[in-house]
């Protein structure tokens, strides 16, 4: 199994993208500067991160400060957050000469937010209704930053707070009040003389900005420019364009594309797209996932890592593509081995996971899956079923990348068939060109394209008994059934569950009291099924606290999350400490 999470090690030629950006900001010239690493859930954004800090880490002049945006957001204002985690972590790295002074900043940033100044910089964001405004003040606080603001520039800003506090209609309580921009001058002062003293670059890596409700991540992006845009600073930013884009839009009650084009790109000055995997890296990933699970030398591994890296990097000349053959030599694959078996069917998979809309050769989706093919294969060797993982994978394909229905019509053929060899897929199988779309079940016929290609992998299954298979499968298909019978309330909730950052998350305990009593049931058991497609339990998860939360309000709940808990090889100590108060106070 592999854990669904970000990897430290490039399998993929990311590192490509990586070292780009390590010239940037290792470039005194370009700073200061802001990147966005772009790209949709799951393609490795969080990867790249880890690929950039490896290589910043080498020189002692990079101080790398990591930023979960998604982490502090039930926890306080996220331009507060951020200053003070920067705060800290420039104190807890400055040599003891210079520890009083970045003491002081630290005091700085508690004043700051002590007197309300970071909410009132940031104010005419909670009310504007325009990006006119918005801009106008932007760049007189931007000016007031970087210690040029003259006495329009402070009166546009006092201006713009002011407004925004009669539109925000009272939920900006008074405080006292000090010049804003002369506190953000001193606390530029302050901190660039710091990093100037200790010859330090700050690179602040902002991660999981998508995740964060717009406000949050509003208020994150104009930390970035209001307050923390110095000398020798730079800022990486991994986050789904589209997402971001999402929440200005829904911030700025929909200003148009243009504008929000402009906003974007006044705060992430150079964009960076994760590239999309092709048919090349998708099988060099699935080569480097088995053999990174097999028992051969570590070594050996990263000489096959190597090796497919730099053919990956030269997929553009007329060079032919590397072959299971060269990964088995490689990696000194002895005769009979397991890891043959598994490096053929993953070639043989790669094509369709690398081309179908359902996949897209998304690196997430594709370990989930193969996390699924080897569960069912290690369920099926424990209870003597003859099925080899190849048939296991090429079933769970199709239910990947088909329908509710088709799956439903497949399984209706495997069970209705006297040996649990349907006819059918014999006559599919034997046709040497396309199927044709009015030959198939009604309900594969909207998904003839990939059917005709699932058709054609190794291996056939038309003379093989699937019953075995559909047996193993039997917890999908009542899974998706219940979620499609959940009302949208239901199922809306499940998912801010699923993504559960803290127990005392305001989002995620009203989700829980959006959950219909009649449908507690169902809802526990979508989120036991997604959380048993990740087997790693060495640290807390988001999926768990959320259904630790559902299970706290209701018995039900309760009770299935326990049997769920009870079937773990191993209960872990912070899932222990989490649940040993459960038994009481439950509600239904």
């Amino acid at each position: 199994m592999w854990a669904d999470s970000e990897s430290k090690i490039d399998y993929l030629n990311y590192s490509e993208v990586s070292e780009m950006v390590c010239d940037m900001v290792t470039d005194d010239a370009m700073l200061p500067i802001s990147l966005g690493i772009y790209g949709t859930w799951g393609v490795g954004k969080s990867s790249i991160l880890q690929l950039i800090a490896a290589q910043l880490n080498s020189d002692r002049r990079n101080l790398i400060v990591p930023f979960d945006a998604w982490l502090y957001q039930d926890f306080e204002e996220a331009k507060a957050a951020l200053m003070t985690v920067i705060a800290k972590t420039v104190y807890d790295n400055v040599p003891e000469g210079f520890k009083e002074k970045a003491a002081g900043l630290y005091r700085r940033v508690n004043k700051l937010k002590a007197l309300g100044l970071i909410a009132d910089v940031g104010a005419f964001l909670a009310g504007v209704p325009t990006l006119g405004m918005f801009s106008k003040a932007a760049d007189a606080a931007s000016d007031a930053w970087d210690g040029t603001s003259d006495e329009e520039d402070v009166e546009t800003l006092k201006g713009a707070v002011a407004e925004a506090g009669k539109r925000t209609s009272g939920l900006l309580k008074p405080k006292e009040k000090r010049n804003a921009p002369e506190e953000i001058v001193a606390f530029r002062k302050e901190f660039g003389e710091l990093l100037k003293s200790v010859d330090r670059r700050l690179i602040v890596f902002v991660d999981n900005l998508d995740r964060c409700l717009p406000p949050n991540a509003i208020s994150t992006l104009e930390a970035m420019r209001l307050f923390l845009f110095l000398p020798n600073t730079a800022f990486i930013v991994a986050a789904d364009e589209d997402m971001i884009r999402l929440a200005v839009a829904k911030h700025f009650k929909d200003p148009g594309d243009r504008h929000i084009t402009d906003y974007l790109d006044k705060l992430i000055q150079v964009p960076l797209r994760v590239p999309k995997l092709g048919l090349q890296e998708v099988r060099a990933y699935l080569f480097m996932l088995a053999a990174a699970k097999s028992e051969i030398d570590a070594d050996k591994v990263e000489d096959l890592r190597k090796f497919l890296i730099e053919k990956l990097r030269r997929s553009w000349s007329d060079e032919p593509p590397f072959d299971v053959k060269q990964a088995l030599a490689k990696l000194a694959v002895p005769d009979g081995h397991e890891l043959r078996n598994s490096l053929e069917t993953m070639d043989r998979l790669a094509g369709i996971l690398a081309h179908s809309m359902q996949v897209n050769g998304n690196p997430r989706i594709v370990k989930r899956m193969l996390n699924v093919i080897r569960m069912r294969a290690s369920v099926a060797r424990r209870r003597g079923m003859a099925l080899d993982e190849s048939i296991i994978a090429k079933l769970a394909l199709f239910e990947r990348c088909t329908s509710e229905d088709a799956i439903r019509t497949l399984n209706a053929m495997v069970q209705s068939a006297p040996d649990g060899k349907p006819r059918a897929l014999v006559q599919f199988e034997a046709v040497t060109d396309r199927v044709q779309t009015e030959v198939l079940p009604k309900d594969w016929q909207k998904h003839a394209e990939f059917i005709s290609d699932w058709l054609k992998l190794h291996p056939p299954l038309g003379g093989i008994d699937l019953r075995p298979a559909v047996y193993l499968s039997r917890e999908t298909i009542p899974v998706r059934v219940a979620i499609n019978r959940m009302s949208e309330k239901t199922r809306n909730a499940i998912e801010v569950l699923l993504k559960t950052a803290t127990l005392s998350s305001r989002a995620s305990k009203a989700a829980v009291e959006e959950i219909d009593v009649s449908e507690v049931g169902e809802a526990i058991n979508e989120i036991i099924a997604v959380m048993k497609r990740n087997p790693d339990w060495d640290k807390a998860r988001d999926d768990f606290r959320g259904a630790h939360l559902l299970a706290q309000r209701h018995e039900d709940a309760h009770r299935k999350l326990v049997a769920f808990v009870e079937t773990l090889p191993k209960v872990p100590r912070w899932m222990t400490a989490l649940m040993k108060d459960d038994g009481a106070g439950k509600k239904s």
